[in-house]
């Protein structure tokens, strides 16, 4: 299980630059560089609470990845040892990426 650091600070999910989700999705079935990707587990922070969720952050997540062509990408599960998922002030899950995505050559 990959260990997580999440900067996406508007995610309802976001504790600390944790995620308190256990399993995330990332997206970008046919993703050339990490902004092609995204984090389809985001979920926009509806106020200013830390997060409507009852669970706790953990550094680790499991991690299902549709980015084909990553070198992490290994039967739909990611395998890098770190992730970060990046996009700060984002509104909707296209405007964040993994930024450990790097292309299968």
């Amino acid at each position: 299980m990959p260990e997580l650091k999440c900067t996406v600070q508007t995610c309802t999910h976001n504790v600390d630059y944790y995620c308190s989700l256990d399993h995330i999705t990332v997206g970008g079935n046919s993703a050339k560089q990490a902004e092609d990707t995204c984090c389809d587990s985001f979920e926009k922070r509806k106020s200013n609470t830390t997060s409507n969720t009852m669970a706790d952050a953990s550094s680790f997540s499991s991690i299902d990845c549709k980015a084909q062509n990553c070198m992490y990408n290994e039967g739909c599960q990611c395998h890098a040892g770190k992730i970060s998922v990046e996009g700060g002030g984002a509104c909707r899950c296209q405007e964040t990426a993994c930024a450990t995505f790097q292309k299968e050559y």
